[in-house]
C-alpha cells in the first residue's frame, strides 16, 4: 500500500515539474542560438475571429524596437514600426517611408476625409 502511494506521489510530482523543465530547456536552447536578443509581446487585441493586432518589442538596451503586427491564421503583416530614439527603424517590405507616415490619428482623419469626399462626389454624380 505504501509503495503504491509513493509511486503515485512520485508520478504526480514528476508531472507537476514537467512545465518547469520544458521552460528551462527552451531557455537553454534559446541561449545556445544567440539568446541575447529578447522578444516580448506587449499587447494583443482581437479584431476578429482569427485576427489580432499584436505589439511586440524586439532587441535589447538601446536597440529596442516595437513592432505593431497584424496576425491572421495565414500570415503576419508589419503594420507599423515604432523605433526607439537610439535605434534605427527596421527595413520592412511594402512599408511606407518614415517621411510619408504621419501619426496614426492624422492618417485616420485623412482617410476618413478622403472617404467622405469620395461618397460626396458619387452622390453628386448620381452613382
Amino acid at each position: 500500500m505504501t509503495q503504491t502511494l509513493l509511486a503515485v506521489l512520485a508520478f504526480v510530482a514528476f508531472v507537476a515539474s514537467l512545465p518547469w523543465l520544458l521552460k528551462r530547456m527552451q531557455q537553454r536552447q534559446a541561449m545556445a542560438r544567440g539568446g541575447d536578443v529578447t522578444t516580448r509581446v506587449l499587447s494583443a487585441v482581437a479584431v476578429g475571429a482569427h485576427q489580432r493586432v499584436v505589439t511586440v518589442e524586439v532587441g535589447e538596451g538601446e536597440h529596442k524596437t516595437r513592432l505593431v503586427l497584424g496576425v491572421t491564421a495565414q500570415q503576419i503583416n508589419c503594420l507599423h514600426v515604432l523605433g526607439s530614439t537610439a535605434a534605427a527603424p527596421l527595413a520592412v517590405p511594402n512599408a511606407p517611408a518614415a517621411a510619408d507616415v504621419t501619426t496614426f490619428t492624422q492618417a485616420m482623419a485623412a482617410a476618413q476625409t478622403a472617404g467622405q469626399g469620395v461618397s460626396a462626389s458619387k452622390a453628386s454624380h448620381g452613382e
